[in-house]
Protein backbone atom coordinates (compact mmCIF):
# COMPACT_ATOMS: atom_id res chain seq x y z
CA UNK A 1 0.00 0.00 0.00
CA UNK A 2 1.46 3.38 -0.95
CA UNK A 3 1.49 6.39 1.37
CA UNK A 4 -1.40 8.09 -0.43
CA UNK A 5 -3.78 5.14 -0.26
CA UNK A 6 -2.80 4.53 3.37
CA UNK A 7 -4.46 7.82 4.27
CA UNK A 8 -7.89 6.69 3.13
CA UNK A 9 -10.36 4.80 5.27
CA UNK A 10 -11.76 1.42 4.35
CA UNK A 11 -15.28 0.53 5.43
CA UNK A 12 -14.31 -0.97 8.78
CA UNK A 13 -12.20 2.08 9.62
CA UNK A 14 -15.04 4.40 8.62
CA UNK A 15 -17.50 2.41 10.73
CA UNK A 16 -15.13 2.66 13.70
CA UNK A 17 -14.97 6.45 13.21
CA UNK A 18 -18.77 6.72 13.38
CA UNK A 19 -18.97 4.47 16.44
CA UNK A 20 -16.26 6.50 18.13
CA UNK A 21 -17.96 9.80 17.28
CA UNK A 22 -21.23 8.49 18.73
CA UNK A 23 -19.49 7.50 21.94
CA UNK A 24 -17.89 10.94 22.24
CA UNK A 25 -21.26 12.62 21.63
CA UNK A 26 -22.93 10.49 24.29
CA UNK A 27 -20.14 11.11 26.78
CA UNK A 28 -20.27 14.85 26.11
CA UNK A 29 -24.02 15.01 26.66
CA UNK A 30 -24.08 12.98 29.87
CA UNK A 31 -22.99 15.17 32.74
CA UNK A 32 -21.28 12.36 34.62
CA UNK A 33 -18.80 11.58 31.87
CA UNK A 34 -15.83 13.37 30.35
CA UNK A 35 -15.15 12.56 26.68
CA UNK A 36 -11.71 11.08 26.22
CA UNK A 37 -9.65 10.51 23.13
CA UNK A 38 -9.19 6.86 22.20
CA UNK A 39 -5.84 5.61 23.47
CA UNK A 40 -5.06 3.08 20.74
CA UNK A 41 -6.26 3.71 17.20
CA UNK A 42 -5.55 2.53 13.69
CA UNK A 43 -2.55 4.45 12.26
CA UNK A 44 -4.82 5.93 9.57
CA UNK A 45 -6.35 8.12 12.28
CA UNK A 46 -2.95 9.46 13.28
CA UNK A 47 -2.54 11.14 9.88
CA UNK A 48 -3.32 14.87 9.99
CA UNK A 49 -6.78 15.28 8.45
CA UNK A 50 -9.77 17.57 8.82
CA UNK A 51 -13.07 16.07 9.92
CA UNK A 52 -16.73 16.97 10.44
CA UNK A 53 -19.36 15.28 12.58
CA UNK A 54 -23.02 15.72 11.63
CA UNK A 55 -25.95 14.82 13.84
CA UNK A 56 -29.48 14.35 12.55
CA UNK A 57 -32.75 13.77 14.38
CA UNK A 58 -35.72 12.37 12.43
CA UNK A 59 -33.99 13.41 9.22
CA UNK A 60 -33.41 17.01 10.33
CA UNK A 61 -30.02 18.54 11.08
CA UNK A 62 -29.36 18.65 14.82
CA UNK A 63 -25.73 19.75 14.82
CA UNK A 64 -22.68 19.90 12.58
CA UNK A 65 -19.23 21.07 13.57
CA UNK A 66 -15.89 20.42 11.93
CA UNK A 67 -12.18 20.94 12.07
CA UNK A 68 -11.45 21.53 8.38
CA UNK A 69 -7.72 22.12 8.42
CA UNK A 70 -5.29 19.21 8.34
CA UNK A 71 -3.46 20.54 11.39
CA UNK A 72 -4.10 17.67 13.81
CA UNK A 73 -4.46 13.89 13.66
CA UNK A 74 -7.82 12.75 12.32
CA UNK A 75 -8.70 11.14 15.65
CA UNK A 76 -8.35 14.51 17.40
CA UNK A 77 -10.37 16.27 14.70
CA UNK A 78 -13.18 13.70 15.03
CA UNK A 79 -13.10 13.97 18.80
CA UNK A 80 -13.34 17.77 18.79
CA UNK A 81 -15.98 17.83 16.04
CA UNK A 82 -18.18 15.32 17.86
CA UNK A 83 -18.14 17.35 21.06
CA UNK A 84 -18.83 20.53 19.09
CA UNK A 85 -21.73 19.04 17.13
CA UNK A 86 -23.40 17.93 20.36
CA UNK A 87 -22.75 20.97 22.52
CA UNK A 88 -21.47 23.95 20.57
CA UNK A 89 -23.30 24.42 17.25
CA UNK A 90 -24.56 28.02 17.54
CA UNK A 91 -27.64 27.19 15.44
CA UNK A 92 -29.01 24.75 18.01
CA UNK A 93 -29.25 24.30 21.76
CA UNK A 94 -26.96 21.62 23.17
CA UNK A 95 -28.16 18.05 22.71
CA UNK A 96 -29.80 16.63 25.84
CA UNK A 97 -29.70 13.04 27.00
CA UNK A 98 -33.28 12.27 25.93
CA UNK A 99 -32.28 13.05 22.33
CA UNK A 100 -29.42 10.58 22.12
CA UNK A 101 -31.51 7.55 21.17
CA UNK A 102 -33.08 9.06 18.00
CA UNK A 103 -29.86 10.70 16.75
CA UNK A 104 -27.97 9.44 13.72
CA UNK A 105 -24.27 10.17 13.40
CA UNK A 106 -22.27 10.96 10.28
CA UNK A 107 -18.50 11.46 10.01
CA UNK A 108 -16.76 13.17 7.09
CA UNK A 109 -12.98 12.81 6.89
CA UNK A 110 -11.38 15.37 4.59
CA UNK A 111 -8.40 15.50 2.28
CA UNK A 112 -6.10 18.52 2.64
CA UNK A 113 -7.52 21.54 0.75
CA UNK A 114 -5.88 22.53 -2.52
CA UNK A 115 -6.16 26.00 -4.08
CA UNK A 116 -8.06 26.56 -7.31
CA UNK A 117 -5.80 29.04 -9.04
CA UNK A 118 -8.40 30.33 -11.50
CA UNK A 119 -11.79 29.69 -9.89
CA UNK A 120 -14.39 28.66 -12.41
CA UNK A 121 -17.42 26.38 -12.18
CA UNK A 122 -15.86 24.07 -14.76
CA UNK A 123 -13.03 23.34 -12.29
CA UNK A 124 -15.48 21.97 -9.71
CA UNK A 125 -17.02 18.51 -9.77
CA UNK A 126 -20.25 18.37 -7.80
CA UNK A 127 -20.29 15.30 -5.59
CA UNK A 128 -16.51 15.08 -5.42
CA UNK A 129 -15.41 18.54 -4.33
CA UNK A 130 -16.07 20.47 -1.17
CA UNK A 131 -15.29 24.18 -1.24
CA UNK A 132 -13.62 26.74 0.99
CA UNK A 133 -13.87 30.44 0.18
CA UNK A 134 -11.88 33.05 2.06
CA UNK A 135 -11.11 36.75 1.87
CA UNK A 136 -10.00 39.39 4.38
CA UNK A 137 -10.39 37.04 7.32
CA UNK A 138 -13.85 35.80 6.33
CA UNK A 139 -14.06 32.11 5.56
CA UNK A 140 -16.79 29.68 4.57
CA UNK A 141 -16.76 25.92 3.97
CA UNK A 142 -19.34 23.56 2.51
CA UNK A 143 -18.89 19.79 2.39
CA UNK A 144 -19.15 17.88 -0.91
CA UNK A 145 -22.45 16.28 0.06
CA UNK A 146 -24.15 19.67 0.57
CA UNK A 147 -24.22 20.45 -3.15
CA UNK A 148 -25.62 17.00 -3.91
CA UNK A 149 -28.26 17.16 -1.18
CA UNK A 150 -29.38 20.62 -2.32
CA UNK A 151 -29.32 19.82 -6.03
CA UNK A 152 -26.87 22.65 -6.79
CA UNK A 153 -24.76 22.97 -9.89
CA UNK A 154 -21.13 24.07 -9.59
CA UNK A 155 -21.89 27.78 -10.04
CA UNK A 156 -24.55 27.74 -7.33
CA UNK A 157 -22.21 25.79 -5.07
CA UNK A 158 -19.57 28.49 -5.47
CA UNK A 159 -22.12 31.22 -4.76
CA UNK A 160 -23.45 29.47 -1.67
CA UNK A 161 -19.96 28.93 -0.28
CA UNK A 162 -19.32 32.66 -0.70
CA UNK A 163 -22.55 33.33 1.17
CA UNK A 164 -21.48 30.93 3.93
CA UNK A 165 -18.37 33.10 4.34
CA UNK A 166 -20.53 36.21 4.66
CA UNK A 167 -19.28 37.52 1.31
CA UNK A 168 -21.07 38.53 -1.91
CA UNK A 169 -22.20 35.49 -3.86
CA UNK A 170 -20.03 36.41 -6.85
CA UNK A 171 -16.88 37.15 -4.84
CA UNK A 172 -15.24 34.00 -6.21
CA UNK A 173 -14.62 35.99 -9.40
CA UNK A 174 -12.40 38.51 -7.59
CA UNK A 175 -8.64 38.09 -7.38
CA UNK A 176 -8.36 38.71 -3.59
CA UNK A 177 -10.71 35.82 -2.92
CA UNK A 178 -9.10 32.46 -2.24
CA UNK A 179 -11.01 29.36 -3.33
CA UNK A 180 -9.92 25.88 -2.29
CA UNK A 181 -11.40 22.46 -2.91
CA UNK A 182 -11.17 19.21 -1.03
CA UNK A 183 -12.86 15.84 -1.06
CA UNK A 184 -14.25 13.72 1.72
CA UNK A 185 -15.00 10.21 2.81
CA UNK A 186 -18.42 10.12 4.42
CA UNK A 187 -19.76 7.35 6.67
CA UNK A 188 -23.09 7.39 8.49
CA UNK A 189 -25.56 5.34 10.46
CA UNK A 190 -28.55 4.27 8.38
CA UNK A 191 -30.65 4.57 11.52
CA UNK A 192 -29.85 5.39 15.15
CA UNK A 193 -27.19 2.93 16.33
CA UNK A 194 -27.84 0.99 13.13
CA UNK A 195 -25.73 -0.31 10.28
CA UNK A 196 -23.02 2.07 9.09
CA UNK A 197 -22.63 2.72 5.41
CA UNK A 198 -20.18 4.58 3.21
CA UNK A 199 -22.35 7.37 1.85
CA UNK A 200 -19.67 8.81 -0.34
CA UNK A 201 -16.02 7.94 -0.83
CA UNK A 202 -14.77 10.58 -3.21
CA UNK A 203 -11.30 10.89 -1.75
CA UNK A 204 -9.60 7.60 -2.39
CA UNK A 205 -10.14 6.76 -6.04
Amino acid sequence: MNQRSAQYLNHSQGAWAVEYARQVVEDAVREDRTPERADAVDPVFEVNRGAFVTLEKAGDLRGCIGRPSASQPAIEAIHAAAIGAATDDPRFPPVVESELAPLTVEVSVLTPPEPIESPDPSAIEVGRDGLIVGRDGDRGLLLPQVAVDQGWDARTFLAQTCRKAGLPTDCWRDTPTEVERFSAQVFQEREPRGEIEAVRISAGD
